[in-house]
């Protein structure tokens, strides 16, 4: 079986994680400071503030912004539902807004007609690893002073006009399962520009303490532990890497599936660096579920990232959403992620192209 995503770790992140181990200091040390400084370092972000998860990194993002009971937040639905819960985590309300169908991100010309005096951010998801329209999503954030918590969990080393994902608005959310471009095991990270948000997460993150055993706000264990870091920092270092041979997997299967009319891969869009964290195809005509079927009996992973729109879930229905969006609810039933994962090799990226050849025959 081919897998559709796959984390890649060697013989140094063992051995930085065994360093660990010696030294005593496995949880939250050290390491952590380190990694957070390179993360920082690298995306161009003044602080980074590394947590246990990317979803607890939105949560404390929300709660360093001051977000809480009655506000609202708007986002996109064509996400994991991390992105939508994180409002509900501080007593706000998810706002939905549709997607733009060429890159399946937040449409930003939906977002002004959203905003009403409740609204205190906008959460734009980088999905796949193709930056939304930041510039446009900026300009609404400047106009109507609202924050903005980019959703980077699947965006590390992306750009939006050269600009590295992470270092664009107020604060962005990364996350390190395993399946993403770099992984920590688990784990999330805070970036940010601001000294006093970055201080505020901290504090969040870690009991709310200023000082040891000293508690002045509310706070939770959402810290990153060392080993984790130690992965990190090894895993930072072959981020490019990594990123690099995705997109040119990615532009492989692109330049061989022109000739299957039913296939319409992704489109980048020239404004950014897409970093492949999926390569996700839409599929025609209502035959999605067949071609995904033919393909995992013939040995190829594929995933479907995300068949129900958030506001289509149970626990959003049992709050009352009611939410219609059409270009979303499109792209829930056509989308179908195909491996791009690093380590790929050209034999598998042909039993791909091939296997798509064949399907498209049988169900086209």
């Amino acid at each position: 079986m081919i897998p559709v995503a796959k984390p890649l770790i060697g013989e140094e992140e063992i051995e930085e994680v065994e360093k660990v181990l010696r030294s005593g200091f496995i949880a939250q040390g050290p390491k952590v400071a380190e990694f957070e400084e390179a993360f920082a370092s690298y995306v161009g972000a003044e602080h980074a503030v590394a947590t246990s998860s990317g979803t607890t990194a939105l949560h404390v993002a929300l709660l360093a912004l001051g977000v809480g009971n009655g506000d609202e937040v708007i986002t996109t639905p064509f996400s994991f539902a991390a992105t939508g819960n994180c409002a509900l985590y501080v007593g706000a309300r998810p706002v939905f807004v549709d997607i733009d169908p060429s890159t399946f991100n937040l449409d930003p010309e939906c977002i002004e007609d959203a905003i009403t005096e409740k609204t205190k951010a906008i959460i734009p998801v980088h999905l796949y690893g193709q930056p939304a329209k930041m510039d446009r999503i900026m300009e609404i954030s400047q106009e109507h002073n609202i924050p903005v918590v980019e959703d980077a969990a699947q965006a590390h080393g992306a750009k939006f006009q050269d600009q590295m994902i992470g270092s664009i608005g107020d604060m962005a959310c990364f996350s390190f399962y395993p399946t993403k471009n770099m992984t920590t095991s688990e784990g999330g990270i805070i970036t940010t520009n601001s000294s006093k948000l970055a201080d505020q997460a901290r504090i969040l993150k870690a009991h709310g303490e200023r000082e040891r055993y000293q508690h002045s706000v509310l706070g939770y264990n959402f810290r990153m532990t060392d080993i984790a870091a130690a992965i990190g920092l090894v895993q930072l270092k072959k981020l490019d890497g990594f990123n690099q041979k995705r997109i040119e997997n990615a532009e492989y299967l692109t330049e061989h599936l022109k000739g299957i009319s039913c296939i319409e891969s992704p489109f980048v869009s020239p404004q950014v660096k897409h970093v492949f964290h999926q390569y996700t195809v839409r599929v025609k005509d209502g035959k999605r579920n067949d071609v995904m079927n033919y393909l995992n009996q013939e040995g190829i992973g594929t995933g479907i990232h995300y068949p129900i729109p958030i506001y289509k879930q149970e626990l959003y229905q049992n709050l009352g959403y009611h939410d219609h969006w059409s270009e979303t609810e499109k792209a829930a039933s056509e989308v179908l992620s195909l491996p791009v994962h690093p380590s790929l090799s050209v034999e598998e990226l042909e039993k791909i192209v091939i296997t798509l050849e064949a399907a498209s025959d049988k169900f086209f």
